[in-house]
C-alpha cells in the first residue's frame, strides 16, 4: 500500500504562493483542512526544500499507517518535502531485493534490531546524520540508542515503542459472567477452563492470529517470550537472547509447554475463526476482533493493537475493550514485561532525507504521533497525557517506570537467521502440527549462525 502524504492546499492558493511560503521559512501555511494558519516555528530547523520527495518504507498497515502519514503533515507543509510512505507486509524481505538492485528507499522503519544489524553488515544502511544522533542523545535512554548502534557506529533512531504481553478482553463480558482479572498464570488457566464450558460452534476462550505476510509467526514468538521472562527470569532471558541458553533447554521448553497448553488446545482456540489450524491463516490485525462479537474472550497482543480496533471502539476499564498484562507464574516475583520498538534507518544520502530522519527522532514527532492515538513511544520528551487512551498512558508509565523489568523482544534482538526466520517459521510449524515441540526446538537451534 502506497500513501502519498503531501497535503493538498486550498485550490485558491497558487503554486507560486506556496513556493514563496516555503522560501520564506514556512512561517505560515494552510493546514490540510484549510481552516487556518500553521505555525512552522518548530520545523524551521529542518530547512526548506522545493519539491523533494523522500520514500519512507515500512511494514505498518491499516489505521496505523494512516496515522503515521498524518503525523508528517505539518512537517511536509513546513519543509516542502513530500513523504512517500510505502507500507507493505513484505517490506522485511523485499528490502533485501530492493537494496541489492540499487532501488533502496531513502528511509525504512525497521521493526527488529536483528534485521537492522544484518542490513548494516550487508552494507546497505548508512550512518545517521549528527542531527539524528543529537536527538537520540537528548530524548532517548542509552539502551535505546544501543539498539540502533552497531560496532560503535550509530545508524538508526528509535521511533515507536510497545509494551507487549497485554491480554485484551471485554469488561462487559467479565462483569456479566462474574469473571475476575487473573493475577497469576494459574488463575488465567483456571479462567480459561471456566470459559471453555461456554464453547459453541464459534466460541472459544481465546482468539489468536499469527498471519503477517512474510513475517507470519511473530505473534507466537511474543507468547513464548512472555512465558520465558515469567518462568526463567530476566537473567535467563538475556542468556537466551545471546544464544548462551539454547531453545532445547529446560527453561525454554517449559515456556513452550505453557504456551502450548493454551494455543494448541482445540478447546481453547480459535474463537470466531475455527480450530488451531486457523491461527496461521488469521492475520494478527484481525486476531482479537471476535471479542467484539462475543466469539472469544481473550487475546494476547501488544499495546499497539489498540490501533486495530474498529473506529468507535472505546478502550477503557469500563469501555468496549480493556487489557491486563500477562500474569506472573510466581505471585511473589517482581513486575516484568516484554516490549519492542522500531528504528528508522537511512539507505540513501540527501539533505531532505536527513531532515525527515531527524524529525522522526524528535520529541515533536513523538508528541504529534502519540496525540493521534494507537501507539506510544519511549521518547523522554513525550507528554504522556497525549496518549489517546488509559491503556496508552498505562503503557507509557510502564516504559518510564524505574522498578519495571523491561525485556526487549527476544526475536528482534536475536540474529536475523533465528529471530526473524527460524523462530517465526518454527512457531508456524508447531501450530499447524508439522513439527513437534522437540523438532521445533532442535530446528531453531540448528539455524544459529
Amino acid at each position: 500500500m502506497r500513501s502519498l502524504t503531501k497535503r493538498r492546499l486550498l485550490a485558491t492558493v497558487s503554486a507560486a504562493g506556496i513556493a514563496g511560503l516555503a522560501l520564506a521559512g514556512c512561517t505560515t501555511t494552510t493546514d490540510s483542512g484549510g481552516t487556518g494558519d500553521l505555525d512552522c516555528s518548530a520545523y524551521e530547523q529542518y530547512g526548506t526544500f522545493d519539491g523533494e520527495t523522500v520514500e519512507l518504507y515500512t511494514t505498518i498497515q491499516g489505521v496505523e499507517l494512516d496515522q503515521l502519514v498524518e503525523s508528517m503533515f505539518d512537517f511536509e507543509d513546513c519543509t516542502g518535502i513530500t513523504v512517500d510512505t510505502v507500507g507493505t507486509q513484505e517490506a522485511e524481505t523485499q528490502i533485501n531485493v530492493r537494496a541489492a538492485a540499487g532501488d533502496a528507499p531513502e528511509l525504512m522503519i525497521i521493526p527488529q534490531p536483528g534485521l537492522l544489524q544484518r542490513l548494516v553488515e550487508d552494507g546497505y544502511v548508512l550512518p545517521a546524520a549528527s542531527t539524528v544522533e543529537d536527538n537520540v542523545d537528548e530524548f532517548w535512554s542509552e539502551s535505546w540508542k544501543g539498539y540502533g548502534t552497531i560496532d560503535g557506529t550509530f545508524y538508526a533512531a528509535p521511533l515507536m515503542a510497545s509494551v507487549k504481553g497485554w491480554i485484551w478482553y471485554s469488561p462487559a463480558e467479565f462483569e456479566a459472567n462474574g469473571y475476575e482479572v487473573p493475577t497469576t498464570w494459574d488463575d488465567m488457566m483456571a479462567l480459561t477452563e471456566t470459559m471453555s464450558g461456554n464453547n459453541t460452534a464459534t466460541y472459544k476462550p481465546w482468539c489468536v492470529g499469527f498471519g503477517s505476510g512474510d513475517a507470519t509467526g511473530w505473534p507466537g514468538t511474543d507468547w513464548v517470550e512472555d512465558a520465558v521472562l515469567r518462568t526463567a527470569g530476566p537473567e535467563a532471558y538475556d542468556q537466551w537472547v545471546a544464544g548462551e541458553l539454547k531453545f532445547d533447554s529446560p527453561e525454554i521448553r517449559e515456556a513452550f509447554d505453557l504456551v502450548g497448553d493454551i494455543i494448541l488446545n482445540p478447546d481453547y482456540v480459535n474463537g470466531g475463526f475455527g480450530g488451531v489450524e486457523s491461527i496461521v491463516s488469521t492475520t494478527f490485525n484481525d486476531g482479537g476482533l471476535p471479542i467484539l462479537d462475543g466469539n472469544c474472550s481473550l487475546h494476547h497482543q501488544a499495546s499497539f493493537y489498540e490501533a486495530q480496533w474498529p473506529e468507535g471502539t472505546t478502550v477503557a476499564p469500563d469501555g468496549d475493550i480493556w487489557a491486563f498484562i500477562t500474569p506472573k507464574t510466581d505471585p511473589t516475583a517482581g513486575d516484568s514485561v516484554t516490549g519492542g520498538g522500531e528504528f528508522v534507518a537511512k539507505f540513501v544520502e540527501g539533505e531532505a532525507v536527513d531532515a525527515l530522519q531527524t524529525y522522526l527522532s524528535s520529541d515533536t514527532w513523538a508528541n504529534n504521533r502519540v496525540a493521534l492515538g494507537g501507539v506510544i513511544s519511549a521518547n523522554k520528551g513525550l507528554d504522556a497525557s497525549l496518549a489517546g487512551s488509559e491503556l496508552g498512558r498505562a503503557s507509557i508509565e510502564i516504559l518510564q517506570g524505574e522498578d519495571t523489568v523491561f525485556a526487549f523482544d527476544a526475536s528482534d534482538l536475536m540474529p536475523a537467521a533465528v529471530g526473524t526466520s527460524s523462530f517465526w517459521t518454527g512457531m508456524v510449524d508447531w501450530v499447524v502440527g508439522t513439527k513437534s515441540t522437540d523438532e521445533v526446538l532442535t530446528f531453531i537451534d540448528s539455524t544459529y549462525p
